[in-house]
């Protein structure tokens, strides 16, 4: 046995020497294209430089530390084969980022040795002043002092108390100067090791060539802490333009390292979901009180969230903090100051936040427009993972792109040129491809770029349901609008050259129309009361009637005419001993399964009109009802 271990020891020892008399040669490379996902993106790299020949190593050095060892694909040119892929991280690079740490750290002890002497020259002036307050008295016990002894020691005591009151303030200054100086040290050591910039990662690339030569590479790698979401500005001149949307891309990098002049495609496709189909379990039915029920959420919010993600260590603000609506294509990322805002649609349940170097969180909405969140870091560290092997210059080649579809939509006016743009239609996804180089720094800040604007044909009508909001809502219909490859997304509403909120665009939906909502229009003023005189209750033989009456009023103040689709309600009885009747409608559409009550109303310029709803409930007098 001893013998055996000591032969395994002995070929280890071996391998290792052989492998370390291998070559190793560093190409300079440089990101040429980057395929931005919904969460994560994919880096293209291209890579040259001579190989000897036999067996080396190429290093491809300088790459994010957040790089998926799955998902590396290297192509090789020229008279090589490619014999094996490693991915580990290089720490010559965690090396300089500890000596920059370093030199931040002694800076911050420079200041803290000043600062020591600081506060020992203030305990002397503090000295000095008592000695010269417990010397105050003058003269003797018996006898004052002179005029001109007195004079003279009020002038000493002014110059010396002036001079250790003037030092003790300039001090004090330079010592609040040099906190506000440190806390900055302090921010920059935490939003280095925030970022897991501790170390890059490199590609390892063995390969065997019969001759030496020059050697080209295209490389590319799936990246985490990266992704962008779709945004959009709708604007609305008035209800006889045609609807202009601009279409963005909110992006958001923190790989460790900046994309400087690269091609980007913004795809909407999320490697990291899982591509399995799913399967349809058996359905166990059993009686009610042997049964698991899930109560859905009663109250979704409609609205927006806004707060602050921290740190729960020392509570510092987090940049660049993912927040995404679970299920969803909507979300946004932290700012500088930790600080996010988010519109919210009425089916959204939780929020997931999520930054390398911390654990996710996922907290529930719940009709709260305030969530703050402390993230705990994880202290997992990345290791060196092996990737794939015996690639081969035929293997691992970079997928072929289709080539594009046509235009459509382009916006005829505009202040300024926009960034060119190309929708690319895959079998599965949806890419669209920006034509002129961009930049991104790795700063955890969210960068807008803009992507199409389209001047889409929109039928405009108002929508009002006095019984929920007394404000009436403008709604763009669109028709066909599959055409324009759009998300679920955020969007800041304009309408008549003025800001009016933020909506949900719901593109997820399976209607053949879209319907924008542009917000509130204090320019149609609607009113609901309640008419007394129509509203009764008696009691005949063993039944209560009542009766309930309402008037909707609607008054058009623009200068167009417009035309409402109001909405109201009669209660629906879902017991045989009450019976609902309608009374007077309005000639308003009733809809006998919801209850719903519906009108179309067009209103001239300055016009105003009324419609009454009236119905009657009739039910037992031993039970009661709620109608108010």
């Amino acid at each position: 046995m001893k013998k055996s271990f000591l032969s395994l020891i002995s070929l280890l020892w071996a391998l290792s020497s052989y492998s370390q008399e291998i070559k190793e040669t560093a190409f300079t490379s440089q990101i040429q294209d980057v395929t931005v996902f919904l969460s994560g993106a994919q880096v293209f790299e291209k890579a040259q430089g001579q190989l000897s020949a036999g067996e080396s190593f190429i290093l491809i050095k300088g790459l994010s530390p957040y790089v998926d060892e799955k998902s590396i694909q290297i192509k090789g040119q020229g008279n090589f084969t490619i014999q094996a892929v490693n991915k580990r991280l290089d720490f010559l690079s965690a090396k300089a980022f500890n000596e920059k740490v370093k030199a931040l750290n002694d800076q911050i002890l420079e200041i803290q040795r000043n600062r020591s002497l600081e506060t020992a020259r203030l305990q002397i002036l503090e000295e000095k002043a008592s000695l010269l307050q417990a010397n105050k008295k003058l003269g003797g016990e018996q006898s004052g002092p002179s005029i001109a002894e007195l004079r003279s020691a009020l002038d000493f005591y002014d110059t010396e108390l002036t001079k250790l009151k003037t030092e003790e303030l300039q001090i004090q200054a330079k010592m609040q100067r040099e906190n506000e100086e440190m806390d900055r040290l302090f921010n920059q050591i935490r939003a280095m090791q925030a970022s897991e910039n501790k170390s890059t990662s490199e590609i390892r690339i063995r390969v065997k060539a019969p001759a030496s030569g020059s050697a080209n590479l295209e490389i590319n790698y799936l990246v985490a802490n990266a992704g962008w979401y779709p945004k959009y500005d709708v604007r609305v001149k008035n209800v006889s333009s045609p609807l202009s949307l601009n279409y963005k891309a909110e992006v958001y990098q923190n790989t460790s390292v900046d994309w400087k002049n690269v091609k980007l495609r913004f795809s909407n496709a999320n490697p990291n979901q899982s591509g399995q189909a799913p399967n349809l379990e058996k359905w166990e039915l059993n009686y009610a009180r042997l049964s698991l029920i899930q109560v859905p959420n009663t109250q979704p919010f409609s609205g927006s969230v806004s707060g602050m993600v921290v740190d729960s260590q020392d509570g510092s603000p987090l940049p660049g903090v993912s927040i995404l609506v679970t299920g969803t294509t909507l979300g946004t990322v932290t700012d500088l100051d930790g600080r996010y805002n988010l519109a919210i649609p009425s089916s959204g349940e939780n929020l997931f936040f999520s930054l390398i170097g911390f654990k996710p969180v996922e907290q529930p909405i719940r009709s709260r427009s305030s969530i703050n969140v402390s993230l705990i870091p994880d202290n997992s560290t990345l290791s060196e993972v092996v990737v794939t092997g015996s690639n081969t210059r035929q293997k691992g080649a970079i997928p072929m792109r289709q080539a594009p579809v046509a235009e459509r939509g382009d916006s005829k006016e505009m202040e300024a040129p926009p960034l060119l743009t190309t929708f690319v239609e895959n079998q599965t996804t949806v890419e669209i491809e920006v034509a002129e180089p961009y930049s991104i720094k790795s700063n955890g800040e969210k960068t807008l770029v803009d992507l199409k604007s389209y001047d889409i044909p929109a039928i405009y009508r108002y929508s009002a349901i006095p019984k929920l909001d007394k404000d009436a809502f403008l709604i763009a219909e669109i028709s066909d609008w599959n055409q324009y490859s759009l998300l679920e997304g955020e969007s800041n509403l304009y309408f008549e050259d003025g800001f009016v909120g933020r909506s949900i665009l719901n593109a997820a939906g399976l209607q053949d129309t879209l319907l924008i909502s542009m917000g509130r229009d204090r320019s149609i003023v609607v009113q609901r009361e309640k008419m007394e005189e129509f509203s009764k209750k008696r009691t005949i033989g063993s039944n209560i009637t009542e009766t309930r009456g309402y008037e909707i009023t609607l008054r058009n103040n623009k200068s167009q005419a417009v035309t409402m689709k109001v909405e109201d309600q009669i209660p629906v009885s879902v017991n045989s001993t009450i019976t609902v009747e309608a009374i007077e409608l309005s000639s308003g559409k009733l809809n006998p399964q919801t209850g719903n009550v519906t009108w179309e109303i067009t209103l001239a310029p300055g016009a105003q009109q009324k419609i009454s709803l009236q119905y009657e409930v009739k039910y037992p007098k031993s039970e009661r009802v709620i109608l108010d």
